[in-house]
């Protein structure tokens, strides 16, 4: 077993939405040097169930969240770790 692996304390399935989920500003700005534009409008119509904010949130915030581990075959691995 890899660190990586005992370290992620959540696996989250990653949904499909039909109509981009609202995304903060700042989120999208962190994201613009390294993504394309075209993969940000893409993530940002996907959407993840937070166990650590226990909410629905972008893939946007989830990506940029300091817990976000990985992401392999639509399951977002998160560290779990407090906010």
């Amino acid at each position: 077993m890899l660190d990586n692996e005992k370290r992620a304390k959540y696996i989250v399935e990653i949904t499909m939405l039909e109509r981009a989920k609202p995304v903060p500003k700042e989120k999208v700005e962190e994201l613009k040097g390294g993504i394309g534009k075209k993969m940000i409008s893409k993530m940002k119509k996907e959407c993840v169930e937070c166990p650590v904010m226990e909410k629905s949130v972008s893939f946007v915030e989830c990506f940029t969240c300091k817990n976000f581990l990985r992401r392999i075959k639509g399951k977002v691995h998160c560290a779990g770790s407090p906010l």
